[in-house]
């Protein structure tokens, strides 16, 4: 029993530090609360971050001490306490980035520091560089500008967003049981310059995160403030336009608030017209109602609509027939749209414990015309298809945050809860003949698909290591009316995952850290598989490891690299191009990230990003156990100019080859392309441009193995269909700020 006690004597000697406990708040020069800053103490090494309310604590300090406050962004400051019983407040001050500055011990989500890093260097220019700020993750679009992007990452061809959650303030953005595939995730509502802060994280290691987030999650977050109203007028080839407004309508201590609008149209480079345009409005208000409550709302809405020319088969353009940018069926195209509503309350209960809530309304409606096949299926009017739907998506989610210390050990813990329910009014897929005759209907029916559920996390941080248990709960009702039935038939099933996730993180020093990641996730399937094979395979398990780490190896270069490992049990996907329901089996996928930043200069700085997937179908027969259009290889590089009012930034991507089908007898073509943004201030008005495929490659951005006829063959062949890429795209931009 002496042992016993003694031990115990030590191991709190060893925990506790001697010195008092400082609570203190970071703002900003507008007196804004900065998130997610580092507070170190210079004399002992104790350490913490600002929470939401830019509030933190800090033991073991005593008067005399220096700390140092270092956020990305802003310069270094260093404050020498002189009372432990009065609240201190530090305000920072916006400064040139210096990537010297960047301490990697300092980070508990190691993909923060690059997307903080590249939101400095290179600032989202357009709707289509959102997602691609994800290192590794490319997009591909192959409907007429209107229709979500294509994704690929880790070694999935997760079409569009069937394996990775995507959230904007909150809200999810994948779209469960959609008509056009399941978690269809369109992002087009989101104006790129209301965007503050892109999260992401890569395999099924977070508890927060739920339904999609296999392959990883993306979330983004808008601006609570603007720094100055502004207009832009973008104008390019092909007859695109593009305007923004963003002005700023109330601008006190505590309160702020602003509206953004944003107009696109573009005829595209194809043969027949694009007729491509969208519309986006966007409001948000931001308070402190209280000094300890926090308030945020949101209301947007989008709409769009196109016209394409579809995917087009390779021999229809070897023979002559049609060119690149030619069109076999340019009926395709469709039209959608969201309103959104969403409310963020944020409630301090002391010093060390909040409440975050987020409640939101989702209003959007979906029609799709689409031609595969051409004429396979139907000789005599072609095999276009329409695809429609109506949904309404309501949800909730409050987490409880609690921080505690006890001497220089820390710990945080969440719990949360949330709700999502989509109700989806006449899904539907039918045959169509020129977009204005209905020839049959393959499948018309109303889905009611809810989600409750429950987490808890913990990161216990013991100095040098940081670990992160945490556990998820989700049950899932499905329910489905086939409206085709003449007799009323409501289908249901009820199912539920526990998802447990563990990682750890070693400090070695403030210039190396270490970590794996170990959790299991999932996706769900589309109500309609769910209820065809009576509940079986419904939430079809990931299983994934990642062993990696964030080296500085000098003062100005930052490498991240990372091994990794992801199993999928049997899935069940419903293809919504067919109305089928196609098994996919097991799979396991398994791969190399590596990424290095780079300040060469104090205005010149490199990036690079390289990916390496092996992914396989365990199932299959030997020699057909590729997975089709599942990326291998990616790669990314770019040089950034930060000098005073220029801006620069030359970015290149790399898609290999990769099999379009099980044997590898397709094969859909890789490509090399480079973009080039440029920018220069005069004061408060600035012009710039913008150069899309820069070298004019000829390239394709979709692809897929499909099998089709065309109306004079007499046989059916599968080959390589494919969207083209844009050519030589440039484009001049203005703006005014106020």
């Amino acid at each position: 029993m002496k042992k016993y006690i003694l031990f115990a004597v030590l191991l709190f000697n060893g925990l506790v530090s001697y010195g008092a406990t400082i609570i203190g708040s970071i703002v900003d020069q507008n007196n804004d609360p900065i998130i997610g800053a580092y507070i170190i103490s210079l004399d002992n090494d104790q350490h913490t971050h600002s929470n939401q309310f830019g509030d933190f604590q800090l033991n073991g300090v005593e008067i005399g001490h220096t700390l140092q406050i270092i956020y990305l962004g802003f310069e270094t400051q260093k404050y020498i306490v002189q009372s432990t019983t009065d609240k201190i407040i530090i305000e920072m001050v916006e400064g040139s980035f210096q990537l010297d500055e960047v301490v990697v011990g300092q980070n508990r989500k190691q993909a923060n520091i690059i997307t903080a890093i590249d939101a400095q260097t290179s600032p989202v220019r357009s709707s289509q560089e959102i997602l691609r700020k994800v290192p590794g993750l490319f997009i591909g679009q192959h409907a007429g500008g209107g229709k979500a992007e294509q994704i690929f990452l880790r070694g999935f061809d997760i079409d569009h967003g069937t394996d990775i959650a995507i959230s904007v303030d909150g809200m999810p953005v994948n779209m469960v049981s959609h008509a056009h595939g399941q978690g269809y995730a369109d992002l087009h509502f989101v104006i790129p310059e209301t965007l503050s802060k892109i999260d992401f994280g890569k395999g099924p290691y977070y508890a927060d995160i739920g339904n999609f987030g296999t392959a990883g999650y993306v979330q983004f977050q808008t601006k609570d403030i603007l720094e100055s109203s502004q207009l832009s007028l973008e104008y390019g080839a092909f007859n695109t336009a593009r305007t923004v407004a963003m002005l700023n309508v109330l601008d006190t201590e505590n309160h702020s608030a602003y509206i953004a609008a944003e107009y696109s149209l573009s005829d595209g480079p194809f043969e027949s017209s694009q007729n491509f345009s969208r519309n986006n409005f966007f409001a948000k208000y931001a308070g402190n109602i209280s000094k300890s409550e926090k308030l945020t709302i949101i209301a947007s809405h989008f709409n769009s609509t196109w016209d394409a020319s579809g995917q087009i088969p390779q021999r229809a353009v070897d023979s002559g027939l049609i060119t690149r940018f030619g069109a076999i069926d340019d009926t395709e195209g469709g039209n959608t749209s969201r309103s959104n509503l969403s409310l963020n309350y944020t409630k301090a209960i002391d010093e060390s414990t909040y409440v975050k809530s987020n409640v939101y309304y989702s209003l959007y409606d979906f029609e799709l015309f689409s031609n595969f096949t051409f004429f396979l299926e139907d000789p005599i009017n072609g095999d276009q298809i329409r695809q429609f739907e109506d949904r309404q998506i309501f949800g909730m989610e409050t987490s409880w945050n609690k921080s505690s210390h006890l001497g220089s050990a820390s710990s945080e813990y969440q719990i949360g809860v949330g709700l999502r329910n989509d109700i989806v009014n006449d899904n539907e897929l039918s045959r169509t003949k020129n977009r204005r005759e209905t020839l049959s209907r393959i499948q018309l029916g109303d889905v009611n698909e809810n989600n409750l559920y429950t987490f808890a996390s913990a990161e216990l941080d013991y100095g040098k290591w940081l670990v992160q248990p945490g556990v998820r709960l989700d049950l899932f009702k499905f329910d489905y009316v086939d409206n085709l039935n003449t007799l009323y038939d409501k289908l249901s099933e009820t199912t539920a995952a526990i998802s447990p996730k563990l990682n750890v993180i070693y400090n070695m020093n403030s210039n190396v850290q270490l970590f794996a990641k170990s959790g299991i996730g999932f996706h769900s399937n589309d109500t309609r598989v769910v209820l065809d094979q009576q509940g079986r395979s419904a939430l079809p398990p990931a299983y994934g490891l990642d062993l990696g780490t964030v080296v500085k190896p000098t003062k100005r270069m930052i490498v991240n690299a990372a091994l990794w490992y992801l199993f999928l049990e049997q899935e069940f996907v419903y293809v919504g191009d067919a109305g089928i329901v196609e098994p996919s089996g097991r799979s396991q996928r398994m791969g190399i990230d590596l990424g290095m930043r780079y300040q060469l200069t104090d205005w010149l700085f490199t990036n690079g990003d390289f990916n390496y997937a092996k992914p396989r179908s365990i199932d299959n027969p030997e020699g057909e156990r590729l997975i089709p259009l599942a990326p291998t290889f990616t790669a990314t590089a770019g040089l950034s100019v930060k000098r005073k009012q220029l801006s620069v930034n030359l970015q290149s991507r790399y898609l290999a080859d990769r099999s379009a089908n099980e044997d590898n007898s397709i094969v859909a073509e890789g490509y090399l392309i480079t973009d080039l943004n440029a920018t220069y201030d005069f004061g408060d008005v600035s012009i710039g441009f913008s150069v899309e495929n820069l070298f004019d490659q000829q390239w394709n951005e979709t692809q897929f193995a499909t099998e089709s006829r065309l109306d004079f063959e007499n046989n059916s062949t599968e080959e390589i269909h494919f969207t083209p890429g844009t050519p030589f795209f440039a484009r001049g931009i203005v703006k005014y700020s106020f």
